[in-house]
């Protein structure tokens, strides 16, 4: 028998994450990136993070730098860089971690789903062929196959030299 470990999920089962007041996104610190809190990238207009509880390796946030709950409360040059990060943070996922495919998606509001309701943010999961299984159906487990400091430190570098090339190119 193999044993599938998640570690960092207890927080979520047992309840401990989410308690404190405040955005996690907009608590981040404001550095161009931070392992504790699973930043790999912000600049004025947006912030890539790590899902720290996510439905599959590499499961990325991406919110704009401004709180806002709604896509209609963000400016056309907003939602434009937004969108652009969107699709960076998609070359760089199916450059290290090679997926099959991928769910992009944006939950508005608590019923629809939203963790953080106020504070709107695009989810890519990569997905990869029979990667939840029976699992999944039977205890409402998924199992995550590499530890959420591997898939950072594998990924950051990457979202550095887009923000390094951006802060060249406003120069």
């Amino acid at each position: 028998m193999k044993s599938l470990f998640a570690p960092w999920r207890m927080e979520y089962i047992l309840g401990r994450e989410g308690r404190e007041p405040g955005c996690f996104m907009c608590a981040a610190p404001a550095t161009e990136c931070d392992k504790d809190s699973l930043l790999l990238l912000r600049d004025r207009e947006s912030a890539v993070l790590l899902n720290r509880f996510p439905y599959a390796n590499g499961h990325l946030l991406v919110a704009p730098g401004r709180h806002v709950a709604d896509i209609t409360d963000l400016t056309a040059r907003e939602n434009a860089a937004l969108i652009k990060r969107v699709e960076q943070a998609v070359v760089i996922l199916r450059r290290y971690l090679r997926p099959d495919g991928l769910n992009i998606g944006l939950n508005l509001g608590e019923v629809a789903g939203a963790g953080r309701a106020d504070h709107l943010h695009y989810h890519i999961v990569p997905r990869w062929q029979g990667d939840h299984n029976f699992m999944t159906v039977l205890a409402e487990v998924r199992s995550i196959p590499d530890h959420l400091a591997n898939t950072f430190d594998l990924l950051l570098p990457d979202f550095q030299a887009l923000l390094a090339a951006e802060i060249r190119s406003e120069e």
